[in-house]
Order: C-alpha cells, then sequence, then structure tokens
C-alpha cells in the first residue's frame, strides 16, 4: 500500500487550487467559469464554482486521508463539509475503537468519488490486530469557500456505518454459545438435525448464563449501545456451555427408530427425576412436534381416565366391569374397535383390550370438570411447565354431554404429544409427578411445575399392574415382547377427520425409562408406533 506524505499533499493541493483560480479549468470532471466575488479589503477574487476538477478530487482526497493517517483529527475534519460531525467521529474511530494508528492508500478516483484502502491497528487491552477494509470518499464543491472539500458521511470512516452508529473494540458482545449433553459433549444442529431447532432456542434463551467469555470484536453499535453488527474479530474469547439432559446415545437410537416413517415424534423421560433424555422428530424441522405438537391422544389417555374412575370408586382393577359393544352418552353412539365386547370381564380386562365403553360407560357418574381436574392434580397436566425450551404442555378442557365422553379416551378436546404422554407414562412408573425438562433448573434457578396433590402408592401399584398386564397380555404385548424388566404399555389410535388412517399412538416403561411415540395417520398403536418405543427402550 502507498503511504501518502502530507507535506506533498497539501503543496499538491495548493498548486491546484491556485491554477484553478486564476485561469479555470477544462479538467475533468469539474473546470466550470468561476465567480468574481469582493473580498475584505475591496479587491475582486475569483471563486470557483461548479463540480471540482479531476486535480482538484485528487488533491483534496490526498490532503484529508494525509492528516487523517497522521492522527490529526481537527485537521482532516477541517477539510470535510461538516467539520464538527467528522472531528467527532474521527475521534472516536481512535478512542471507541482502539484505533492506534492507520495507513489510508488512495485508488483510482471514479470521479468526484475515490476509493482508499485502509489497514487500521486495533488494540483492546491485551488484544492487538490489523484490521484492512476498502472505503470511499466523495469530493465536493463548498457552498461558502468554493474550496474542494470531502463530503463527510459516516459511510467514510467504514462502508457499514450509518447516521447515529459508531465503531467501537470491546469484548462485550454475546460470547459463543455452546449447548451441552448431560455429559458435558457439545450437540449440534449438524450432528442432531431433529434438534436444530430446540437447540437454537435454548441457546437464545440461556446465553447470558451460559458463563462464556465474549470474543473481543471490532463491532458497530447504534445510540444505545446495541450491537448491530460485527465487523471483526479480534479474540476467540471462551464459549460459554449450556447444559441438557439428552443423552446423546439414547438421541440417536431414538432418532433410528423412526427412520422410514413419513412422520413421528418421541420422547424419552427419565421418572425419577423427569430428565428428558430423547426427544426424536421427523421430518426434522422448525417445528418440533415431540415437544409442541396438540394431538389427540386416543386411548394411551386411558391410563389417566382408569387413575380417575378407580380413585372415584367406579373401577377396580380386577372386579367385573361392563364392556359392551355399544354404549350411548350426550346423544353419541361409541363403540369398541370392530364392535367387540368383554362378557363377564374385569376393569383389568377392558384396560387390557383397550375397551372404550368400559369408560365410556361410565360417563353419567362423573361431573363435568372431573377428567381436567385429575389431570392436572396427579398428572401436573394444565399446568405450566418450564422445560427450558418452547413446548405445549397438554389440554384437558372442560366438557360436557358427548365430548366429556369422548374425553375418556383420549378424543374430544383433549390434546397431547409425545412428551406429555411419555410423562403420563413416568409419573405412573414413579408413582408421582416430576416435571420433564431439558434444561436442568440449576442454571437459571427457575421453579418447575408441581402436582396439587400426590397419588397414593395403592393408586400407583394399580396403575403399573394395569399397564403390565397390558404389555404382557394385552394390546401392547407383541410391542413389548421384547422388553425386559418390570415393563408396562398402553395402545392408542386417535381418529383425525380428514385422515385415511388413525394416528397410531404408544406409551410404556422398563425401568427407569419412559417412552411415548406417535406416528401420524399410520393405523393401530400397537402395530405402527409400539416398535418405536420398544426400539428406545431397548436402547436404553
Amino acid at each position: 500500500m502507498a503511504v501518502i506524505g502530507a507535506v506533498c499533499a497539501v503543496a499538491v493541493g495548493a498548486a491546484g487550487f491556485g491554477a484553478y483560480a486564476l485561469v479555470g479549468g477544462d479538467d475533468e470532471p469539474g473546470g466550470g467559469d468561476g465567480t468574481l466575488t469582493s473580498s475584505e479589503d475591496g479587491r475582486s477574487e475569483v471563486r470557483p464554482t461548479g463540480p471540482p476538477s479531476a486535480d482538484e478530487v485528487r488533491a483534496a482526497a490526498e490532503e484529508f486521508l494525509a492528516a487523517w493517517e497522521s492522527g490529526d483529527a481537527a485537521k482532516a475534519a477541517a477539510l470535510t463539509d461538516e467539520e464538527s460531525a467528522a472531528k467527532a467521529a474521527l475521534t472516536a474511530f481512535a478512542e471507541d475503537a482502539g484505533v492506534t494508528g492507520v495507513e489510508l492508500a488512495e485508488r483510482a478516483p471514479k470521479g468526484a468519488e475515490v476509493p482508499f484502502g485502509v489497514t487500521a491497528e486495533v488494540t483492546h487491552e491485551d488484544t492487538s490486530a490489523s484490521v484492512e477494509y476498502v472505503s470511499a470518499l466523495t469530493v465536493v464543491r463548498d457552498d461558502g469557500s468554493g474550496e474542494a472539500v470531502v463530503d463527510w458521511e459516516p459511510e467514510v470512516l467504514h462502508p457499514d456505518l450509518a447516521d447515529g452508529e459508531r465503531i467501537v473494540t470491546d469484548a462485550k458482545g454475546d460470547p459463543e454459545v455452546v449447548t451441552v449433553d448431560r455429559d458435558g459433549e457439545e450437540l449440534t444442529g449438524e450432528e442432531f438435525p431433529e434438534l436444530k431447532a430446540v437447540l437454537a432456542d435454548v441457546s437464545k434463551r440461556y446465553a447470558d448464563r451460559s458463563e462464556g467469555t465474549a470474543p473481543v470484536s471490532l463491532r458497530i453499535v447504534d445510540k444505545d449501545g446495541e450491537e448491530k453488527k460485527v465487523l471483526e474479530k479480534l479474540s476467540e474469547g471462551e464459549p460459554g456451555k449450556i447444559p441438557t439432559t439428552i443423552d446423546a446415545d439414547l438421541q440417536k437410537a431414538a432418532q433410528a427408530a423412526l427412520e422410514g416413517r413419513k412422520s413421528g415424534a418421541a420422547v424419552a423421560i427419565k421418572p425419577s427425576t423427569g430428565e428428558i433424555l430423547a426427544v426424536a422428530d421427523a421430518p426434522a424441522g422448525d417445528f418440533n412436534m415431540a415437544l409442541r405438537g396438540s394431538l389427540a391422544p386416543g386411548s394411551t389417555w386411558k391410563v389417566v381416565s382408569a387413575s380417575m374412575l378407580i380413585e372415584k370408586d367406579l373401577a377396580s382393577a380386577d372386579a367385573a366391569h361392563p364392556c359392551p359393544k355399544f354404549f350411548t352418552h350426550g346423544g353419541w353412539k361409541f363403540q369398541n374397535l370392530d364392535e367387540f365386547e368383554i362378557k363377564g370381564g374385569t376393569f383389568r380386562d377392558s384396560f387390557a383390550a383397550s375397551c372404550n365403553t368400559a369408560f365410556i360407560g361410565q360417563a353419567p357418574e362423573l361431573a363435568d370438570d372431573d377428567l381436567t381436574q385429575q389431570a392436572r392434580d396427579l398428572f401436573g397436566l394444565g399446568l405450566t411447565w418450564q422445560v427450558g425450551t418452547g413446548t405445549f404442555d397438554g389440554t384437558v378442557p372442560v366438557q360436557a354431554d358427548a365430548q366429556m365422553a369422548a374425553s375418556l379416551i383420549g378424543q374430544g378436546g383433549v390434546r397431547m404429544n409425545p412428551l406429555t404422554m411419555a410423562s403420563v407414562a413416568a409419573t405412573v412408573k414413579a408413582g408421582a409427578f416430576k416435571q420433564p425438562y431439558l434444561v436442568p433448573p440449576s442454571v437459571d434457578g427457575r421453579t418447575l411445575a408441581s402436582a396439587p396433590r400426590a397419588m397414593s402408592p395403592a393408586l400407583a401399584a394399580e396403575l403399573r399392574s394395569l399397564m403390565n398386564t397390558t404389555a404382557t397380555s394385552g394390546t401392547a404385548a407383541e410391542a413389548m415382547a421384547s422388553v425386559g424388566g418390570d415393563k408396562g404399555g398402553k395402545t392408542g389410535s386417535a381418529e383425525v377427520d380428514g385422515q385415511d388412517k388413525p394416528n397410531a399412538w404408544f406409551i410404556g416403561y422398563s425401568g427407569d425409562l419412559a417412552v411415548s411415540a406417535v406416528i401420524p395417520n399410520s393405523g393401530h398403536g400397537g402395530t405402527n408406533a409400539g416398535p418405536v418405543v420398544a426400539e428406545i427402550l431397548n436402547a436404553g
């Protein structure tokens, strides 16, 4: 780069102005006639008018750049058409941006515009670096003096700078943030595309708690100090880490379990703590159905309804319980799959076979808000969860007549997703509601939701017994055949208007792992969602 000499620039500038004032000029782009004016001593003088000539453009640019390069902000500013604004900006560039010196190299003018290269030496505490970029200035004729001067704009300092903005060098920007799994290993959207949107959300929410060190950067900020753009990163800083409860190996297994399916989602939870270990979603996209979906859960919901009927003495696992082909309530005629019935059976038989009428037949004995209260008070559904990322936490609206009856079998207005239904399975396994979470509450000190009342040990044991029967000899038995340990399961098939097939649902647990999956528009839960749950349980 050519280094401009201030003395030479001044000499050339003076010669250029003198020649133009005396004889006018035809140099492009200027060369217009002068204007005759009166000086203070009464003598007449010719003041140049019209666009600056090529010589004037070159001379004015060289003189301005030489003054700036020498560190004389006042002199450089005096060579512009806005002296006060230019002086303030040039001074701030040195002080706020930590610029200890600049080398400026003029490039070939383009009419009145003169591009120039900038090499700025920037220092902040123990960090120093050279920053290079290209800017440009425009030479204009000053209306008052007639001299060729630099048209001052913020873009002269840097092409990305706008009015009201300034350039600073500091370590006050946002530090880089990485999200890590339960073992402290980084989780990336490239490796786990199904988690990309979730990880981005977590990073945004907890960036200020990641305890990282911001990189030293040359930045453009607005008048309030808010960052507009990072121009150059002078040091890397120390990335902050946001912990999650994700088990990377189980996450891979959960996502693999959905492979080959057009659509589906699954969530795995640790019942003893509520930690979310895996969130699988297909296809991977900005909307995560596993955490944010709002779907009727079908007969997997009968776990919640069964808990209510048992507490109200309307059912008991080994007591006789009717399961007719049909039952009418609120003007709707409900039936079982293929119109089956169980004669002389128990509630255990009805639960394991997923008999709809065994539940709907109890609707006349229930108040409209009974199911809503049961879901909230024992299973935490209807409370506001603090998971650490955006979630839909389920809804169980108060309904009447036929809609209330339909809600007992996971239809009507009940809306859930794999997160909330995995929590239902986990609550049964643990015997108590533990609000699921993805980011440990220790990160921000938030309070997790808690159920208004505890599930009795007797009720928990009875529900586990019912789910175990379903997993060993009921509708979930085929899917759960490969799963060992103290296991439990429940199938579901939720009808959806406009779909050819129901949404397939399945919930299950084994050991300290509970899983829920939904495969939309696929058919029976045991056949389509069950294998997904079993595969994840076996990988846990």
